[in-house]
């Protein structure tokens, strides 16, 4: 493309005209001359170019004016920072454009408002860098949405053009060495997709936490999409499998309804500024999705076929118009901190110490940060952030960036994870919790805190400095293990991050975790929910909002669960325990304890198998099965092996074993394999006839230990040092056990928290020809390197 033009329609750029518009500005013109035909729709508009930007600064001298008013200023001192960007930014808004700029806009825009005289129009940014092509200064500037009218869009463009000068822009430039006269700015003018009355958001082509990528993860909300990107509302959360999307099977892995308290929408006005309102979304919307599944799917689509284009990770917004009801792209760009990450080496944050939690939001950064609480209530008060504070704000914008590198942590009380401070958290290397909704009133000035986001998708703010432990992993250098080493998985959010770590998949994934972390209420209870009291129907009809059926909630959830950690080491075996609760633990769900019996020890009670095959279990027990057989014969996860926990009596292990083929998971059908959890005597002294039933064990140490010492597993007192797993009555158990499958020729694994707490009961496993060990993942990297032969 020429260098001597001013303004040049989106479908005359391509991605090589950066260093005139931009990348943002140029990708917009790729994906229409180039991925249209694969169904990605992108509105269209013009761009203005880098010449048509340094021709207005010259025009009345601005360009030595602003140079002038740079020179030799401390970008660090936040003060003067915001009053020279805000002087310079003035100048800029107050300085004609040149005569022959504006007749290009204006005869660009007559030919876009004669085929959409009705349409209003989005006025973008697009900073580009002479010789500096790969520069990034994503979310550094302006938009402004809803402009309508000749003189409204000349005015935006130099808003668009005055906001290179915000305070974010000028500090990144000097701290990345750029000249300010070597950036220009391109001014985009798109028509805008009426997401107001739809919705909107942003995906990227790996998850944003752990750089996993084989999925698509998507925020949405209703309205425009500038309150997902400012962090001005919690949004709607979707993780897609990109492998199920191209083998035409169910591919969403788990969702999450955000808050969405208020959505922006057109205003009356539609000039820069006053063209957007923020209004409240009705309660009852609030807690449904704002897109469907079939459309997160769509847009997951789009994303792959963006990514695939491009070759390598995206950062995308969209948009859901509201009066077609299509899906549009808005943008596209580089994804530019998970994907450059090195694979080699892994750095693990975990506290070592707990205390009172204070607030609780998305976790952003995968690591902990401590620090005083600095409330902040705007940029004018940025300069009481001190190094190593922990800055708490209801929410942030681009001019904060400065201020926010010097911080430990970063709190709010609004925003998802693709907002703002989360993005620049993730830049910056900065742990975030971000949509606390109190934090501000909550944590005080002053405090000490410790941030944590290694717990999963939810990040906690701790009371005082809690102990921290830091573990450096070599990932390329782990030694040959003389048996497979497994882990122990019970949340979903932190599969991602657990797949980098040395594994052989998943020995046990504990569903009952799962239906308390995802569920929360007893399936009782769902299953007859119009018979529960009015309040009770309230509170689970809330929980409930984004789902079919009280039913579909439960199965849907236990899906999610599973299908998320299946994803997260396809195509490494994943074992899932059917749940175990004990009466108490289900008394504690949600409705429990209208359906759970009294029991003196409930450790011995009804639990297990015993459950399952009871008749007044079974309405619940087919949900389970349900949930299962949807994750392994329509999400494809065949890579789930399902296991039977503690099975008292070769009576009620035929049973369970009918009763599963009776619901639809029939042992070796679609290669379906099921363990029995072998913790219990009886299983080892009648270890070759229960095998009869199972294709392998996993002995579960705990309550093997528990059965075979009669001491109760939780007790403390005069005989808690009596409970060993590494007993001779103990391992007299096991290696009947080990000793029985290996005759049978089947599989011999261990699960049990033994081997994690002692390191020498893994070493005597392995001696007995145990043919698996799963282990809880912080203990993963060091009994890998003892069994390999090396110290950790």
């Amino acid at each position: 493309m020429g260098a001597q033009q001013r303004v040049i329609p989106f479908d005359g750029l391509r991605m090589s005209d950066v260093e005139q518009v931009g990348g943002k500005n140029a990708s917009l013109g790729e994906m229409i001359s180039q991925l249209t035909g694969a169904g990605i729709r992108v509105p269209g508009g013009f761009a203005t170019t880098a010449r048509a930007y340094r021709e207005f600064l010259d025009h009345e001298g601005l360009a030595g004016r602003i140079a002038s008013r740079l020179a030799g200023f401390d970008v660090d001192d936040v003060t003067e920072l915001a009053r020279a960007g805000k002087e310079i930014r003035r100048w800029i808004a107050a300085a004609p454009l040149p005569p022959a700029l504006s007749a290009e806009i204006a005869a660009a825009y007559a030919g876009l408002t004669t085929a959409a005289p009705d349409a209003s129009w989005a006025v973008r940014s697009s900073a580009t860098a002479e010789d500096l092509p790969d520069a990034s200064f994503a979310g550094q500037q302006e938009t402004f949405l809803n402009i309508k009218g000749l003189d409204n869009v000349l005015h935006a463009v130099k808003e668009v053009f005055a906001s290179l000068y915000n305070d974010r822009a000028i500090a990144y430039r000097v701290h990345q060495g750029f000249a300010h006269e070597d950036v220009a700015l391109s001014a985009g003018v798109q028509r805008m997709v009426r997401s107001d009355e739809g919705a909107a958001g942003v995906m990227f082509t790996l998850d944003t936490e752990s750089g996993f990528d084989q999925v698509v993860f998507i925020t949405a909300s209703y309205g425009l999409g500038e309150t997902v990107v400012q962090g001005a509302v919690n949004p709607d959360e979707f993780y897609v499998y990109k492998p199920n999307l191209d083998a035409g099977r169910p591919a969403i892995l788990r969702k999450t309804v955000g808050g969405k308290a208020i959505k922006m929408v057109f205003g009356d006005a539609q000039a820069a500024g006053t063209s957007t309102v923020t209004v409240d979304v009705a309660d009852e919307e609030r807690h449904r999705f704002s897109i469907t599944d079939a459309e997160a799917e769509e847009l997951a689509r789009y994303a792959l076929i963006i990514e695939r284009h491009y070759g390598r990770a995206m950062d995308i917004e969209w948009g859901r118009d509201g009066g077609d009801g299509k899906l549009y792209i808005l943008q596209a760009r580089p994804e530019t901190v998970k994907s450059r990450e090195g694979a080699g080496n892994l750095r693990r944050y975990r506290l070592t110490s707990t205390s009172e939690v204070l607030a609780s939001g998305r976790a952003i950064g995968q690591k902990i940060g401590q620090g005083i609480v600095r409330l902040v209530k705007s940029a004018a008060e940025m300069d009481r952030v001190q190094a190593g504070d922990v800055l708490v704000a209801d929410m942030t914008d681009p001019d904060w960036e400065p201020v926010m590198k010097r911080a430990a942590a970063i709190v709010t009380n609004r925003g998802g994870r693709t907002c703002h401070a989360a993005i620049i958290a993730r830049e910056l290397g900065i742990p975030a919790v971000v949509g606390c909704g109190d934090a501000t009133r909550v944590l005080q000035e002053g405090d000490a805190v410790t941030v944590c986001c290694t717990e999963g998708d939810t990040g906690h703010v701790y009371r005082g400095m809690l102990g921290v432990e830091i573990v450096e992993v070599t990932l390329d250098r782990m030694p040959p293990s003389p048996t497979k080493i497994m882990m122990n998985v019970g949340n979903p959010e932190l599969a991602f991050e657990f797949r980098r770590l040395p594994n052989e998949g998943v020995g046990l994934a504990r569903l009952e975790f799962i239906i308390n972390r995802n569920v929360g209420i007893h399936p009782k209870a769902l299953l007859d929910l119009d018979g529960q009291p009015p309040e009770l129907q309230r509170e689970i009809r809330k929980r409930i909002g984004g789902y079919a059926s009280p039913t579909e909630f439960y199965v849907g959830k236990i899906v999610e669960g599973v299908a998320t950690i299946a994803a997260a080491f396809w195509p490494k075996k994943v074992i899932v325990r059917l749940s175990d609760f004990k009466s108490n633990e289900y008394s504690n769900l949600v409705g429990g304890q209208r359906y759970e019996p009294r029991e003196e020890n409930p450790m011995l009670g009804f639990r297990g198998a015993s459950r399952y095959i009871a008749p007044e279990f079974h309405d619940c027990f087919a949900l389970e099965c349900a949930a299962m057989k949807r994750v392994r014969d329509e999400m494809g996860f065949t890579n789930v092996e399902l296991m039977i926990p503690f099975v008292r009596t070769l009576a009620e292990a035929q049973k369970v074993v009918a009763l599963l083929r009776a619901e639809g998971l029939e042992r070796g059908a679609n290669g379906l394999r099921l363990i029995m959890m072998c913790e219990i005597p009886s299983n080892a002294i009648l270890a070759d006839r229960f095998l009869e039933h199972f294709d392998g064990f996993s002995i579960g140490s705990n309550d093997m230990t528990q059965l075979t010492l009669a001491v109760d597993r939780d007790s403390g007192g005069p005989i808690a040092s009596t409970f060993d797993e590494r007993d001779d009555a103990v391992k007299a158990m096991l290696s009947m056990a080990i000793n029985a499958c290996r005759k049978a020729g089947k599989y011999a694994g261990i699960c049990g928290q033994g081997p994690s707490d002692h390191p020498d009961l893994a070493q005597w496993l392995v001696a007995q020809g145990i043919e698996s060990i799963s282990l809880n993942p912080d203990t993963v990297v060091a009994t890998w390197l003892l069994l390999g032969g090396q110290q950790a």
